[in-house]
Order: structure tokens, then sequence, then C-alpha cells
């Protein structure tokens, strides 16, 4: 699936990202994060083993809202000069992206079974 592939690309960007400077040191938000990360990508893949549609889509909904929650978090990083704008950026891009994704196949199963 392209949602959980950038999801799990995601994932592994906010790992990195999280393991030195200053965010490396506040396990809290570091933790919060790494989390609502994980959340996006296992939430897919939950969902995507589900065999009825409306737990299929409970499970992208919650994929689609902890990416929200990076989003977020993104912001705060930046509030706390933890990070600079330009480096996250591209971050956010990334989170647009696998929001973009999981919303598009999203719509595929509500097209689907309305048909």
């Amino acid at each position: 699936l392209g949602c959980w592939q950038a999801a799990r690309g995601l994932t592994k960007t906010v790992f990195a990202l999280s393991s030195s400077g200053q965010l490396s040191e506040d396990y809290d938000v570091r933790g919060q994060l790494r989390r609502a990360a994980l959340s996006v990508m296992n939430s897919i893949a939950e969902g995507f083993a589900r065999f009825q549609n409306e737990e299929t889509m409970y499970y992208l909904d919650v994929a689609h809202s902890s990416a929200a929650e990076v989003k977020s978090i993104l912001y705060l990083l930046e509030d706390l000069n933890y990070l600079d704008e330009d480096t996250l950026d591209p971050i956010h891009e990334q989170v647009n992206q696998t929001r973009r994704l999981t919303r598009g196949f999203m719509q595929n199963i509500y097209k689907s079974s309305n048909n």
C-alpha cells in the first residue's frame, strides 16, 4: 500500500530526527512524536488486515488523526527551537503526503462499498 509505505518512510524519518540534538534529550516530546508516527504506520497495517470495511475505515481514520498529531508536534519542535523551519518543512511534506494517500485509500474503500 502506498499510504503504508509513506507512513513507514515518515516513521523512519521521525526516529532518525529524534535520535540527536535537543529533541533526543526531551524524552516526553520525543516519545510522543515516535508513538504518533508509529501509530500512523501500524494503524494502516491493522486496518488493511481487517475484513470489514467499517473496521478498515476506523483504523485508517486513526492513522489519519495520528498524522495530524505528528504535524502538531512538529510545530511544537519549531516553537521550542529544537529544529528550524528548513529542517521541518520536508517532514511536514512527508506527513501531508502520508495523509493524502491515506485519505485517498479511505475514499476508494468508501466508493467501492457504496456501489
